[in-house]
């Protein structure tokens, strides 16, 4: 029983730290891109739709640019979201580090926004693994039901006295 407890706060704990860190990889790379002093103008190649869900489908829009560096390299990059008014043909500014041009992005910078949605997903992971630890050490520490204690010298087992023996 209890390694299955602790084996399954694990694996949770586990998920949600690895979500974490994969919305901080985001984020620094979305800083990253916008402090790495370099921009290029990049032209819309495609709009795509998905849709997912199904008695409520939610729908999310993404974009393939294509750029030029100022090496002169062509890059295409797939950027999720961003405004509706961008369509194929359209030019945007795009926004990336020297040595990371495929990391590259066409997203407005709110650092503001950024800087809040990461507090927040620190804060859920550290309260999420925090709940884990404290319902495991719980579990673990919670005792059956009570025994009587029997005192010493007291027979143990059924006592049947007969009275005819």
């Amino acid at each position: 029983m209890e390694f299955f407890v602790v084996g399954i706060a694990t694996l949770i704990a586990a998920i949600v730290v690895a979500i974490g860190l994969a919305l901080l990889r985001r984020a620094l790379r979305i800083r990253r891109a916008w402090h790495g002093g370099r921009t290029s103008e990049a032209r819309c190649l495609r709009v795509f739709t998905t849709v997912s869900g199904g008695d409520s489908p939610t729908t999310h829009r993404s974009r393939v640019y294509e750029f030029t560096t100022r090496e002169g390299r062509t890059v295409r990059i797939t950027a999720s979201g961003g405004p509706d008014t961008v369509l194929e043909g359209d030019t945007v500014m795009v926004r990336y580090a020297a040595d990371a041009p495929e990391q590259a992005t066409a997203e407005p910078y709110r650092p503001v926004a950024l800087a809040v949605g990461m507090g927040c997903v620190g804060l859920f992971t550290a309260v999420a693994v925090a709940v884990l630890v404290a319902v495991t050490v719980a579990v673990l520490t919670a005792g059956g039901p009570e025994e009587e204690q029997v005192p010493d010298g007291f027979p143990h087992g059924y006592v049947y006295d007969d009275p005819n023996g």
